[in-house]
Order: C-alpha cells, then sequence, then structure tokens
C-alpha cells in the first residue's frame, strides 16, 4: 500500500479510537459550544463600537470557531502524542512496518476531520440561534480554516516535543493556550493599538481569528474574491512552516530517561 493509502488506513483507525473515547468526544465539542452559549447569550444586546456598532456574537462566533478547531488540533495532537510517548505505544508503533508518515498522517486527518466537525457544529448554533450573518465568503472561510488547521496541528506535534512527561502535558499544553486565547481577542477583542493587542498579533491564534472574523465580516464586499485576510494566513503559514521545522528535527518516539 502506498503511504496515501496507510495514512486513509490510520486516519479510520483512529476515528474509531477517538468516537469509542466518548467522554474525551465530548468535552471536545462541548466546550466551544459552552463558551459560546454562555458568552453570546450574556452579550447578545451588546455592540461593539470599535467596528462600527457590529454585534458582538457577529464577531464572537468565529473566534470561538477558531477555539474549536484549536482545541481539536493543536491541544489534541500534544496531548495524544505526549500520552502515547509515555505509555510507550508510540515505540511499539516504530517497531511495525507501519511507516511514520502513515501513523502521524492519520493522526493529522483525524485531528482535521474532528477540526471540521466542531467548525460547523459552531457556525450552525451561532447563524441558528444568534441571528449571526454569514456574508458568504465561502472561499475565505475555506482557507482560513484549511491554513489554521494545518499550522495548529504542526504547532501540536511541535509542542509534544517539548513536553517532558504525560503529568507535565496539560499544564504546558493549556498554561502555554489560554494566556494566548486571552490577549489575542479570541473571546473579547482588545481595543485597537493596546499593548495586548500588539502583544496578542505576534502570536498566530490573532491572526486565525482575524481570518475567521474577516470572512464573517458583513462590511466586506460579497464575492469569492473578498473576505480572504492575506496577511494572517501569510503569518499563519509562517508559525506553521516553523512548528514543522521543531517537529521534524525534535520529535521523540520513546520518553525521555
Amino acid at each position: 500500500m502506498s503511504a496515501a493509502r496507510l495514512s486513509l488506513h490510520q486516519l479510520r483507525y483512529e476515528q474509531k479510537v477517538y468516537w469509542r473515547n466518548p467522554a474525551s468526544a465530548f468535552f471536545t465539542f462541548v466546550f466551544p459550544v459552552l463558551f459560546l452559549v454562555i458568552f453570546a447569550t450574556i452579550n447578545a444586546d451588546s455592540h461593539l463600537s470599535d467596528y462600527g456598532g457590529m454585534p458582538f456574537n457577529q464577531y464572537y462566533v468565529p473566534g470561538i470557531m477558531a477555539f474549536g478547531v484549536i482545541s481539536a488540533t493543536y491541544t489534541s495532537l500534544a496531548m495524544t502524542l505526549t500520552v502515547r510517548r509515555d505509555t510507550g505505544i508510540l515505540k511499539r508503533l516504530r517497531g511495525t512496518p507501519l511507516p511514520a508518515s502513515a501513523l502521524l498522517g492519520g493522526l493529522v486527518l483525524s485531528s482535521l476531520v474532528v477540526s471540521a466537525l466542531i467548525a460547523v457544529l459552531v457556525g450552525v448554533v451561532g447563524v441558528v440561534a444568534y441571528d449571526v450573518t454569514f456574508p458568504g465568503h465561502w472561499v475565505a472561510l475555506g482557507l482560513a480554516l484549511a491554513v489554521g488547521a494545518a499550522t495548529f496541528c504542526t504547532l501540536g506535534v511541535a509542542v509534544s516535543c517539548l513536553v517532558p512527561n504525560a503529568d507535565a502535558a496539560p499544564a504546558v499544553v493549556n498554561g502555554v493556550l489560554f494566556p494566548v486565547l486571552f490577549i489575542s481577542g479570541v473571546f473579547y477583542p482588545e481595543p485597537p493599538g493596546s499593548f495586548l493587542a500588539r502583544l496578542g498579533s505576534v502570536f498566530p491564534v490573532k491572526h486565525f481569528t482575524g481570518a475567521m472574523f474577516t470572512a464573517f465580516d458583513r462590511r466586506v464586499a460579497l464575492g469569492p474574491a473578498h473576505g480572504i485576510a492575506w496577511v494572517d494566513l501569510a503569518v499563519m503559514a509562517v508559525w506553521g512552516i516553523g512548528g514543522a521545522v521543531v517537529a521534524v528535527r525534535r520529535f521523540r518516539w520513546e520518553p525521555r530517561r
């Protein structure tokens, strides 16, 4: 079998493992929707003066879609690889005829499938329950989701190389992620030009949120060529390439001694 077919075979296996752990799957999907319902309900009548009086939820839903994708890619891959490395599963898999590219490819593809489902779920809830308008920028939305998911997949694999052991994984992975989420305007936009806004712009979360918001921005003209945040996509691509370099150079199949 070719590496591509083996990756698809591994994808089927990873999906079976994922859905046979209902507790993990449940919280992966529930957290983004829970954040959406809580903050969107509280701020249902709020408007953002820095965005021309735009309803808060028109800004918030794309951010939560980005958060869901990050959880399904970066967080999931970093946790899964660290635990499997510590328990010896990666070492045993490395000893099988399955190529390393197919093994990692199946994991990444599984994360992409889950992230796509979360994005659809959050988007539907936002449009149906909170009157969020999607202006039809399908190309922009597809590019933002594809580049964002790919970037955070590589960053998840890269961070798993830096986590010392499975016990430290939740603290390291979430300890890095959540402060960045807040300063990147995922849950509420930072005032343009503020120190936190400038600091957040260094990290890819800010640019993922920005690319998603631009695709949902009703002020942008309609049409397939509009709503694409090229600068945000370029910054995410740079982070993705950097994550891939770290992942390739530092990936370990066995735990540290």
